[in-house]
């Protein structure tokens, strides 16, 4: 099956969020002034949530950070033009059975853990051609937070001052329940709380995490209109539920 968890919502405020879950925001000024973004694709900026130190004996605490969407592992290669050499697959999601094994993700899943907050995500259910979207979001109206791994990569000659470019993937398992029967993945959700101990930066993974799913119970699924099949679309009509086709008839 293709992608899961290739597009996603998200409507909440940096600056919002950061004082609902008491982190310090660390986002760029672009995020907080980019707005809502209803059809989040690969390789755009988003919003994460990481545990981190200042100083190395100091207590951790949570912060807010924009990141590239789809991971750069630190060895990879720079380009002429100073950026990292995208060939190859973008790691957009990771797979829960697969993190600790995987040269990719194992050292990001030692220490560099995150979430990724969301409204919702879409996937897409039918043959190919006819497709139809679903959004699978919180009933409650409350984010979602999605597991996450991060990485930092640096080209060869920056200076220490510089910024290195930060960059995330979201966690896959199993699809579960009923959205088992609309893909047959989902990205892991992590509840509040177990947020610190997915975040901590000096423990080791919860293995267990990855076997639940935190906030199952929490998603709710409704059909959307194809606008989001296309990511020059976005606006708050791409999560706007529509009828079942079965129910919508023909135009005259």
């Amino acid at each position: 099956m293709g992608f899961m968890c290739g597009r996603f919502a998200v409507a909440t405020d940096p600056a919002l969020l950061a004082e609902k879950i008491k982190a310090i925001d660390e986002t760029t000024a672009a995020a907080r002034e980019s707005g809502p973004n209803y059809n989040v694709a690969p390789t755009t900026t988003v919003t994460t949530v990481v545990e981190r130190h200042s100083e190395p004996d100091d207590e951790a605490t949570r912060r807010l950070r924009s990141m590239r969407w789809g991971l750069v592992p630190p060895w990879a290669k720079e380009t002429a033009d100073g950026t990292p050499e995208t060939k190859g697959p973008l790691l957009i999601n990771a797979r829960a059975d697969k993190l600790t094994s995987s040269p990719v993700f194992r050292s990001s899943a030692k220490n560099k853990r995150c979430l990724v907050p969301m409204d919702g995500w879409y996937e897409w259910k039918g043959e190919k051609g006819a497709k139809t979207p679903y959004f699978m979001y919180a009933g409650d109206g409350e984010p979602l937070f999605m597991a996450g791994l991060w990485s930092t990569w640096r080209p060869k000659n920056s200076s220490k001052d510089d910024p290195p470019l930060l960059s995330c993937t979201i966690i896959t398992t199993d699809a579960a329940g009923p959205l088992a029967e609309i893909h047959d993945r989902m990205p892991l959700s992590i509840s509040a709380e177990d947020w610190e101990r997915w975040l901590d930066p000096d423990a080791p993974i919860d293995e267990g995490l990855l076997r639940g799913h935190g906030d199952l119970d929490r998603i709710a699924i409704r059909e959307v209109s194809r606008l989001v099949n296309s990511v020059r679309n976005n606006g708050p009509e791409l999560i706007a539920p529509v009828e079942p086709e079965s129910e919508q008839g023909t135009l005259l």
